[in-house]
């Protein structure tokens, strides 16, 4: 909207402006948001910018839908300068507002596409580790798998082991000592296969 027009009436009284251009006749409505844009678009638009936080594209759609509906209430709108910079300025504010309140409305749209690369772990080594530990505790003696379960899987210290499984603690140590070497032995067996 960057040409101007002039003051000068079209043909025959018909509430037209002629433009500058030398293209044509402009309506008076037309003419009128040409006006407000050369007057108060710069103004506008900075006040604008404060309220959305910056977001020049959304400040620049929000000046364009302000200029739309002056365009659309022109026959309403009071034409002194004062008047009218209050009514753009309370439109822009309004539409912000609601802009605002539409995005709080619904959730953000996620783009899908990046979450095609986020790593997933992968717990399969884990599971097969947990899975060979297991066969080897199995092949273990009663006993020593018993001394394994009790210091090491449920946290006990020697002597409260030793008094669950009803043996003195110097078994416990013991068997615990030919349980880890048997396990350590098996797992060694087992990479080889």
């Amino acid at each position: 909207m960057s040409r101007r027009t002039s003051s000068r009436r079209g043909a025959a009284g018909t509430g037209s402006v002629l433009d500058r251009s030398g293209e044509g006749f402009l309506d008076k409505d037309e003419a009128l948001v040409r006006m407000i844009h050369r007057d108060f678009g710069g103004p506008l638009f900075g006040h604008v910018l404060r309220l959305t936080g910056n977001d020049r594209q959304w400040a620049e759609d929000v000046v364009q839908e302000t200029l739309v509906r002056a365009w659309r209430n022109a026959d309403r709108l009071d034409r002194e300068p004062g008047m009218l910079r209050a009514w753009l300025y309370t439109v822009a504010r309004r539409i912000v507002i609601d802009g605002r309140r539409s995005l709080s409305a619904r959730p953000r749209e996620v783009d899908v596409a990046p979450l095609a690369l986020v790593p997933v772990p992968d717990r399969s080594e884990q599971a097969l580790s947990a899975m060979v530990v297991a066969d080897a505790l199995r092949g273990l003696r009663a006993e020593h798998r018993e001394a394994l379960e009790e210091t090491y899987l449920r946290d006990r210290t020697v002597n409260e082991a030793a008094n669950v499984l009803g043996v003195p603690p110097g078994t416990v140590k013991s068997r615990v000592f030919y349980a880890l070497r048997a396990l350590r032995r098996a797992l060694r067996d087992g990479e080889g296969t």
